[in-house]
């Protein structure tokens, strides 16, 4: 069967992902080795997905702010664990200007900083240096604040939307008078992170708490969610982190007590990134193109007119007359009246996941009928309704569609989520070439075996079971 994107999925995963990104105009890769350039239909996926998060941030009492891009490497050295964890990875600047030497832009030798400056990878020194500054007494308590931001981290192996140098995210920050408020925070950012999911980008989460091999470095405890992509492996779509009093002591963050007493805070962090966007694309789309859950579709309906000559400009005006019925619907429309012939218009829109096809043509013109096409479905949901029950039945085809991707991809993940007994049956069942997570108990990997089956296999412990954290899941991973 021809298909739109080539390899298909079965045949070559990774090629495939590549070639979606693409066809579906979403993003590519910058001069900046390592680096993406967002374009607009894949800036307008995140806006909403940002939009969406900040408002479920805010809702937690936090409040938005902004921190510089340059950190000053002191900073870092203030937390030992902390600078070791993204010291490979840290983009550095030496120099304040160029010069024309030779006839060539450089650095100016004479211009060469004292101190240079780490472009963030994350924000968790220099905010906690703002942070004691201001939290003085237990008044001050909880502070909570986030930051929409890019951040640089240099990849060696970079891939769009999952792996590159700078990316953009938010990062939020809080501090709190007693442990228990800041585990019981960084908890619930997690479970926030993981409503999300499952509400906006129909996707469910594995979550649980990383191993601490595999945590934030200088954080006591980190919270994961763990997306399964379709091919079996395993994509860390956000985290939580619970920093203890590491950076506060670093950092000073002290407030007085209501005992009179001067004690240091403790603090938490939490991020999600445009990682999520390849998690999204990778865990709905299909061989023909991008599929968009509505709540982060840019236009959940495009509608089509099939003109001929004689009647382009009374069917396009048709169609705009019911573009603007649905819009005031609350919903967001497209009328594609381009010049482009009809079947190149339904390829470009089901290459770019819009959730609902709407065809007229002069016989449903005539009609008042629409011909209307699920992009989860395909040619299978096909079918003709009177202008009437669209503009009556829209938003619930929307929401039942945003529930059945959903409900789709929990039926897939339950085909690849393995309980393995014991390290040898975990060996065999890679060995057969067996794709998704393996549950097994983590008292199995804590030994030289299971490091060798790490380095063998290219897996690694993705995060404890929260149900029962006897329990760890094992995956190849993004």
């Amino acid at each position: 069967m021809k298909t739109a994107i080539t390899p298909t999925r079965a045949e070559n995963f990774s090629e495939w992902y590549q070639n979606l990104i693409t066809a579906a105009d979403l993003a590519e890769n910058a001069p900046v080795r390592g680096c993406m350039t967002i374009k607009p239909y894949g800036w307008a996926i995140w806006e909403l997905m940002r939009d969406e998060m900040d408002k479920r941030i805010k809702a937690q009492g936090v409040q938005n702010a902004q921190f510089p891009l340059l950190i000053p490497i002191n900073f870092f050295n203030k937390e030992a664990e902390h600078v070791a964890g993204f010291a490979k990875e840290a983009a550095v600047v030496t120099h304040y200007r160029l010069k024309a030497i030779d006839g060539v832009l450089q650095p100016d030798p004479d211009s060469k900083l004292t101190e240079p400056y780490i472009i963030r990878p994350t924000s968790e020194t220099i905010i906690g240096d703002a942070m004691s500054r201001w939290v003085q007494s237990y008044r001050d308590l909880p502070l909570k604040l986030n930051q929409w931001v890019n951040v640089m981290r240099w990849e060696m192996r970079p891939r769009l939307f999952l792996r590159t140098s700078e990316f953009y995210w938010q990062e939020g920050h809080n501090a709190f008078a007693t442990h228990e408020e800041a585990n019981a925070d960084a908890r619930r950012m997690h479970k926030m992170y993981g409503d999300y999911m499952r509400e906006v980008l129909a996707i469910p989460s594995i979550m649980g708490e990383k191993t601490p091999e595999e945590r934030f470095a200088g954080a006591d405890h980190t919270y994961t969610l763990e997306h399964i992509m379709q091919d079996g492996k395993a994509l860390q779509a956000g985290t939580s982190h619970d920093l203890g009093q590491h950076f506060s002591k670093s950092f000073g963050i002290q407030y007085l007590g209501t005992d009179g007493q001067l004690k240091h805070a403790w603090t938490t962090s939490w991020g999600v990134s445009t990682r999520m966007m390849g998690s999204l694309f990778m865990t709905h789309s299909d061989d023909d193109g991008l599929v968009l859950p509505p709540a982060v579709a840019p236009y959940q309906v495009v509608i089509i007119p099939i003109t001929r000559d004689e009647n382009v400009e009374i069917l396009n005006a048709y169609s705009e007359k019911l573009g603007e019925q649905l819009r005031a619907a609350g919903v967001r429309v497209l009328v594609d009246t381009s010049d482009m012939r009809a079947p190149d218009k339904m390829w470009k829109w089901i290459k770019r996941g819009v959730p609902l096809r709407v065809e007229i043509g002069a016989r449903e013109m005539e009609e008042n009928t629409v011909t209307i096409t699920r992009r989860d479905l395909g040619k299978a949901s096909k079918r003709t309704i009177s202008d009437a029950e669209l503009l009556r039945d829209v938003k619930d085809i929307l929401n039942q569609m945003q529930h059945d991707m959903y409900d789709a991809v929990v039926e897939r993940n339950k085909t690849m989520i393995h309980e393995i007994a014991d390290l040898a049956a975990l060996e065999s069942a890679l060995a057969e070439g067996k794709v998704g997570f393996f549950r097994i108990k983590n008292e199995q990997t804590q030994n030289s075996e299971f490091e060798g089956l790490m380095e063998k296999y290219k897996i690694s412990r993705r995060c404890l079971d929260d149900n029962n954290p006897e329990y760890v899941y094992v995956a190849k991973s993004y």
